[in-house]
C-alpha cells in the first residue's frame, strides 16, 4: 500500500445562495471533474473518511465533495461565525495528510452511458457543459436522473439541496435553457428536494 504524501493545502471559504451552506475551496482537485459525492448523513459517508470526520461536528448536517471543494451544510441553530474556522481547519489538516477526500475508482465514465438515447446524451451534454459549472460555483451539483414523456428529472446536491433559491434556479435557469435548446424537453423537475 502506498503511503499518503503530505502536501501544502490552501483553503478559502465562499458563501453561496444557501445560507446554511458554506463552500471550502482547495488549491487542488478532490474529485474527478464532473463527479460529485453527496453525503446527507454519517451512514452515507462510507467511502469518505473526511465526510465521516466532519459529521463529528454536531452542527454539520450534510457534506458534499466535488472537483476542488467541500460544501458543508450546517444546522439552523448555529451561526457560521461560531464554527467555520473549526471546520476549515479540520478540512485543511485532513487534506494535508495526503489522504483522498473520497476513496472511489471508476471502471467507466460515471456521467455518460453508451446505452443512453440520443436525447439523453444531449441533455447530459447540456447539463455538463452549461449548467454544472454554474451550479458548482455555488457549491452544489446537478445530476441527471431520468427523461420520460418530455420531463427531465435531476438531482440537486450540495448547497442546492434545501436551498431557498433552488426552485427558481431550476425553473428560470435550467428548464428555460433545456426547453430552448431541445424541443423534446417540456419540463424539468428536481427529485428529492
Amino acid at each position: 500500500m502506498l503511503k499518503a504524501q503530505a502536501r501544502p493545502v490552501h483553503l478559502y471559504m465562499e458563501a453561496n445562495p444557501n445560507p446554511n451552506s458554506l463552500k471550502f475551496v482547495a488549491n487542488f482537485m478532490l474529485a474527478e471533474d464532473g463527479v460529485s459525492f453527496d453525503y446527507p448523513d454519517l451512514e452515507s459517508a462510507g467511502n469518505s473518511q473526511l465526510a465521516k470526520e466532519l459529521f463529528n461536528f454536531a452542527a454539520v448536517q450534510r457534506v458534499f465533495i466535488a472537483s476542488n471543494f467541500v460544501t458543508v451544510t450546517k444546522t439552523e441553530d448555529v451561526e457560521w461565525s461560531e464554527i467555520q474556522t473549526f471546520i476549515r481547519d479540520h478540512i485543511r489538516q485532513y487534506l494535508e495528510t495526503g489522504q483522498p477526500a473520497v476513496q472511489v475508482s471508476f471502471d467507466k465514465d460515471p456521467l455518460f452511458d453508451e446505452n443512453d438515447s440520443e436525447i439523453v446524451k444531449k441533455i447530459k451534454g447540456i447539463l455538463d457543459e452549461y449548467i454544472r459549472p454554474a451550479v458548482e460555483q455555488d457549491g452544489g451539483a446537478i445530476v441527471f436522473h431520468s427523461f420520460q414523456d418530455g420531463i427531465v428529472k435531476v438531482l440537486l446536491q450540495g448547497s442546492c439541496s434545501g436551498c431557498p433559491s433552488s426552485t427558481v434556479t431550476l425553473k428560470a435557469g435550467i428548464q428555460n435553457l433545456l426547453t430552448r435548446m431541445l424541443p423534446e424537453v417540456k419540463e424539468v423537475q428536481a427529485e428529492g428536494i
